[in-house]
């Protein structure tokens, strides 16, 4: 009975080890970025999972209409592929134009471009302190640092549906 103290002891302790181990990451079920805070949210059955600091087109305000207006889009997008190797580290393809982006440039006589990712930035592009967020920069997509967009990258599955609001 005294050497079954210790054994017991052990087999608490090896539990206790086994659970302290890192979880992993839940996924997202749903990307939402919010312009006008800067921010895009990671979600999961609708509650806030993390956000992270975002960089958008470089004139941010107003629905992106044409290539080379520098406006992020505004609507649903999907995650439709990821490059693993883009001119900005990592990069999440979203669906943009979408119906709606189609029709309003038909309208205008305009082509409504396309490319519009989720990427990581260049060096210098990062917020400048904690709790800054970051300098508006892109052609029309959503920057984040490359710690970020790693977190992102595993977080996020191809198919996840990207809102993004003014």
């Amino acid at each position: 009975m005294v050497r079954a103290f210790p054994v017991m002891m052990l087999i608490a302790l090896a539990g206790g080890v086994a659970q302290s181990r890192a979880e992993p990451l839940v996924k997202a079920d749903e990307v939402l970025v919010i312009k006008h805070e800067r921010k895009l949210y990671l979600l999961r059955k609708a509650e806030t999972l993390k956000w992270f600091w975002v960089a958008l087109g470089r004139h941010p305000v107003g629905q992106k209409t044409e290539i080379g207006d520098g406006r992020t889009p505004e609507g649903l997008y999907w995650i439709v592929g990821r490059e693993a190797r883009s001119d900005f580290y990592r990069a999440l393809r979203l669906s943009y134009p979408n119906g709606a982006d189609r029709e309003r440039a038909r309208r205008l006589g305009v082509n409504p471009g396309g490319g519009i990712m989720i990427h990581a930035g260049p060096r210098g592009y990062e917020p400048t302190g904690p709790g800054e967020p970051m300098i508006d920069w892109t052609n029309g997509c959503i920057a984040v640092t490359n710690a970020d967009m790693d977190e992102i990258w595993a977080r996020v599955a191809d198919g996840t549906p990207v809102e993004i609001r003014p």
